[in-house]
C-alpha cells in the first residue's frame, strides 16, 4: 500500500464544489451556557443522514466516477459512514454493503437498511482488520475507507472552510477523534487559512488511542472498552494515519463518559439539539475546565443516538 497523504487546501476547495447542492452547509451557533470560553456549535447532526460522514462519502464516490462504482461499494463502519456510503450509493444506483462491528447500535443499523444498504455484523477484531487491511476477501465492489482516504478527508475538510467563514477569529476547533479523518480534514483547511488556530482531538477515557500514541510518540494499543459513545474511539491509531494526525493536530482532550452524557443532556435541554455521544464529546471537553482557548468551535459530528440511550441520559443516567 502506498503511503497515505493528507489532502491539500486545493483538494478541500474542489471537494466543496462537488458537494454543492447535495451536502448541507450547516449552521454555527453560540452555545447558551456560562462557560470558560465563547463556545460555538458546528451542527453536523443536521445533515440528511444526521452525520458529517456524508461529506467524505459523497466526495470519494464522485471522484471515483461511474465506471469504478459499477460493481457497487462497501465500507467498514460503526454506523455513520455506513449511512453516508449507502445514501450516496442510492444516488448512483449501485449496491452498498457495510461491515459493522457487533456492538453497532440498532438506530444506525436501521438507518443503513432504510437507505438500501446491507449490513454484515462481525466481531470487533474482524471489523478492525477490515480497516487496517483496507478491505476484506468475500466482498465485491469499491472499498471506501471511512478514515484513511484522501478524498474522504477532503470532503470532511469542507467543515473547516465553513467554520472560518462564520468565525474568522476562532482560536480552537474541538473535533471528535475516531480514526482521524474528520480532524485531519478540518485541520488541513484551518492550518492553511488560520495557522494560529488549533485543531484538537477529543476522546473518551474508555477509548483514547491518540492520547496514548502522542505519549509514546508512535501508535500504541489501548484497552478499548465499548460504550454508548460508539462513533469514536478504537484500540489503536491506524499506522497510515499516524504521520498525518501527528503533524496536523495540536493535541487531545480526554473526557469521562459521565461528562459526555451531561453534554448530550445540555444540548437537548438548552438548544433542542439531539446528538450522539461522539458529537457531544467536544462540548464535554470545552466545558471541562481544560484549556481550550477563548473562541472555541465544537464540531457536533452526528445525532444518530438510540432513543433508549437518549432517554436514559435525559433522565440523568449514563447508558451502560
Amino acid at each position: 500500500m502506498p503511503p497515505l497523504s493528507a489532502p491539500s487546501l486545493e483538494d478541500v476547495r474542489a471537494a466543496r464544489e462537488r458537494l454543492a447542492g447535495t451536502v448541507l452547509r450547516t449552521p454555527l451557533v453560540r452555545l447558551n451556557v456560562d462557560g470558560p470560553a465563547e463556545i460555538y456549535l458546528k451542527l453536523e447532526n443536521l445533515q440528511p443522514i444526521g452525520s458529517f460522514k456524508l461529506r467524505g462519502a459523497v466526495n470519494a464516490m464522485r471522484l471515483a466516477g461511474p465506471l469504478r462504482l459499477a460493481g457497487g461499494v462497501y465500507t467498514a463502519s460503526a454506523g455513520n459512514m455506513a449511512q453516508g456510503v449507502a445514501w450516496s450509493a442510492r444516488q448512483f444506483g449501485v449496491p452498498a454493503t457495510v461491515v459493522v462491528p457487533e456492538h453497532a447500535p440498532e438506530t444506525k443499523l436501521a438507518a443503513i437498511a432504510r437507505l438500501g444498504g446491507r449490513a454484515v455484523k462481525v466481531p470487533f477484531e474482524e471489523w478492525w482488520q477490515v480497516l487496517t487491511q483496507h478491505g476484506a476477501p468475500g466482498f465485491s465492489g469499491l472499498f471506501i475507507h471511512p478514515v484513511a482516504d484522501a478524498a474522504v478527508m477532503a470532503g470532511n475538510g469542507t467543515i473547516g472552510l465553513e467554520i472560518l467563514e462564520d468565525l474568522p477569529d476562532v482560536d480552537t476547533v474541538l473535533v471528535p477523534f475516531g480514526g482521524g479523518g474528520l480532524a485531519s480534514g478540518i485541520a488541513v483547511a484551518v492550518r492553511a487559512l488560520r495557522p494560529e488556530a488549533k485543531v484538537i482531538a477529543c476522546e473518551v477515557e474508555t477509548a483514547a488511542p491518540l492520547t496514548a500514541a502522542l505519549a509514546a510518540a508512535a501508535p500504541a494499543t489501548v484497552d478499548y472498552q465499548p460504550s454508548f459513545v460508539d462513533g469514536i474511539g478504537g484500540k489503536r491509531v491506524l499506522d497510515e494515519m499516524w504521520p498525518i494526525v501527528h503533524r496536523l493536530l495540536s493535541g487531545t482532550r480526554v473526557v469521562p463518559l459521565a461528562a459526555v452524557a451531561e453534554a448530550v443532556q445540555l444540548l437537548a435541554e438548552r438548544h433542542r439539539v439531539i446528538t450522539e455521544g461522539a458529537g457531544a464529546t467536544p462540548v464535554a471537553a470545552a466545558l471541562s475546565g481544560q484549556d481550550v482557548g477563548r473562541k472555541v468551535v465544537c464540531v457536533v459530528s452526528g445525532g444518530n443516538i438510540d432513543v433508549t440511550k437518549l432517554a436514559t441520559i435525559l433522565a440523568g443516567g449514563v447508558p451502560q
